[in-house]
């Protein structure tokens, strides 16, 4: 059989580069010249971009055509500002692209980074909610140049792991989109495994607008699965540490209950295999309703899907924010952004799963068998 371990400290090299990487709704350029780096240096994948930009990584080979397609999707863009307009005397009009609090926005420190390299920093000076996405003038601090179309992000610390947690810029959804890179480069070598596929869909943070598009225009096979990765806000009962999360639902809609019970049974049968070997396997199931995810979307243009998500600190960069959603007078005066942050074991633990779901998806009991069954062996109590 073909090895199924995945290298650790390759896999945490990918998880703190990606989410270093300055990206926005409609902005993700940079995430994507890292992707095609990445493909390009494997010679039995190939990339392809979709109308709306979305990206497929698949095998050369393409599998046996009978496989139902698995596409394990991550989007590449995260909560960020974009430049408009310049406003002359060292301001410019940015659209915040995502969605973040009032309070963080007060006076916050960014950074913002020109096509041509380098960076230039700035300050917020007022912010307005508007549609399609909230306004902000931004005062320049280092007399550096920036364009239209240029990303802004918070300023904060780079990327670090510290005690077992990976505290970054951005691991919404770009730690989700390595753990998919780290379980590829295994899977690639699994016979039987040509069927999975990767999508990288565009725009999330917005609504959507890159996973609605792949639907609308066919970039998944007609009747594909589909395992849509997220960083979901972390609560007490889904506590960071307790493992990747199989999403049963959100804010919005449940998934599909036969690829869920999937998922869940290969999770049960990677618990079952790490306790024989002395170890341990973690994982929760839980709903997540804190928010909406692209698994909604898919399901909504007919394809069979689910959620796997890593539990989250500082959900969108908000620091302390369980304190500011209260109204904590003192919290919110002092609301500052803050760099996201996962447990490298969660991490791990999702790499594992998707490795696994590869070749085990269609090993997980059949649940009107097993009604069958219990029928069979008890409806004697009706006659």
């Amino acid at each position: 059989m073909s090895n199924t371990k995945h290298d650790r400290a390759t896999a945490e090299q990918w998880l703190l580069e990606l989410t270093s990487i300055p990206t926005a709704a409609g902005r993700e350029d940079r995430v994507i010249a890292w992707i095609r780096e990445w493909v390009g240096g494997r010679d039995d994948l190939r990339l392809s971009c979709d109308a709306s930009g979305n990206l497929v990584v698949d095998r050369k080979d393409g599998g046996t055509p009978s496989a139902t397609p698995l596409y394990i999707t991550a989007h590449l863009d995260h909560p960020a500002f974009v430049v408009e307009k310049m406003m002359g005397d060292g301001r410019v009009e940015m659209g915040f692209r995502g969605g973040v609090r009032d309070a963080y926005f007060r006076d916050a420190p960014i950074v913002i980074y020109p096509s041509g390299g380098g960076a230039v920093r700035g300050r917020v000076e007022s912010t307005e909610q508007q549609e399609p996405y909230r306004r902000c003038v931004v005062r320049l601090e280092d007399g550096g140049e920036v364009g239209t179309g240029d990303i802004g992000v918070w300023a904060l610390p780079d990327a670090e792991i510290v005690d077992g947690i990976a505290h970054t810029p951005a691991c919404d959804d770009l730690a989700a989109l390595a753990a998919a890179l780290a379980a590829m480069e295994v899977i690639r070598g699994i016979e039987g495994a040509e069927h999975v596929r990767l999508l990288f869909t565009r725009a999330e943070e917005i609504g959507f607008i890159g996973a609605i598009a792949a639907c609308r225009d066919r970039t998944m096979t007609p009747g594909a699965k589909v395992l849509a990765l997220e960083n979901s806000r972390s609560f007490a009962e889904s506590p960071i540490g307790g493992g990747p999360i199989v999403r049963v639902g959100d804010r919005m809609s449940t998934f599909s209950p036969a690829l869920t019970a999937a998922v869940c049974a290969v999770c049960e049968t990677l618990a079952k295999e790490a306790k024989e070997a002395g170890g341990e396997y973690k994982w929760q199931r839980r709903l997540m309703p804190g928010g909406a995810c692209e698994a909604t979307a898919f399901q909504a243009y007919g394809y069979e899907a689910t959620c796997v998500c890593l539990p989250l600190g500082n959900y969108h960069n908000m620091a302390d924010l369980d304190l500011v959603e209260r109204g904590d007078e003192a919290a919110v005066a002092h609301a500052r952004c803050g760099r996201e942050y996962i447990g490298v074991e969660d991490y791990h633990g999702l790499i594992e799963m998707l490795i696994a779901c590869a070749t085990r998806l269609d090993e997980a009991p059949d649940v009107v068998a097993k009604m069958e069954k219990l029928y069979a062996d008890k409806s004697f109590v009706l006659g």
